[in-house]
């Protein structure tokens, strides 16, 4: 783990692998709950977490220098359900990486649940955990110049969907009419770090 500062009162601590971010930033918002850290903010992302805000930046800065990194985090009670067509044009290139039947993508897509490891990109885009490291992707070679809202897709170890059209590499596999980002609504994101989620199959596969 290693710390580095960021302004006057923010914090971006660097951890070797994604689980133990999604370890130190469960425990860091533990610990907001419950009143010991005090911060504006605790931005996760791959392999970092940014503490923004910092009542106390020295005393944060040494204690989680010093601090082993956390082994696992707490499961998240949420549970997001997405329902989705496995329709996505590039479900056949898919299928031929994982080396199975295009059906079979559909099944173990949606046989798995997901965890929203962080959110960037765009507003209500969360880059989402489970799917063992066999099933990795490649981006596409050549993104493409417009994604609809909705698509389903999945680049390296990560499943997306995509808020609203876009620009876009990621291996498109399927479609949701969920709405991701919403303005109108508390909060305006529907998926957000550490929202446990699972993809359900609807019409065709």
């Amino acid at each position: 783990m290693r710390t580095l500062p960021v302004g006057d009162d923010g914090l971006l601590v660097e951890l070797a692998t994604a689980e133990e971010a999604r370890a130190l930033h469960a425990e860091l918002l533990r610990r907001r709950a419950e009143g010991s850290l005090r911060v504006r903010e605790i931005v996760p992302a791959a392999r970092t977490v940014l503490l923004d805000g910092l009542d106390d930046l020295l005393r944060w800065t040494t204690e989680l220098a010093a601090s082993p990194a956390p082994a696992a985090y707490p499961r998240a009670r949420q549970l997001i359900e997405l329902p989705v067509r496995y329709d996505g044009p590039d479900l056949a290139a898919v299928a031929a990486h994982w080396k199975v039947a295009e059906h079979e993508v559909a099944g173990i897509h949606a046989n798995t649940e997901f965890t929203v490891a962080f959110c960037g990109f765009s507003p209500g885009f969360g880059y989402l955990t489970g799917l063992p490291a066999r099933y990795d992707v490649p981006r596409r070679a050549t993104p493409r110049t417009a994604v609809p809202a909705g698509a389903v897709a999945l680049a390296g170890p990560y499943t997306g969907v995509y808020p609203r059209s876009s620009p876009g590499g990621w291996q498109l596999i399927g479609t949701t009419d969920a709405p991701l980002w919403d303005p109108a609504r508390t909060p305006a994101a529907l998926l957000s770090p550490g929202t446990r989620v699972r993809f359900v199959p609807v019409g065709t596969t």
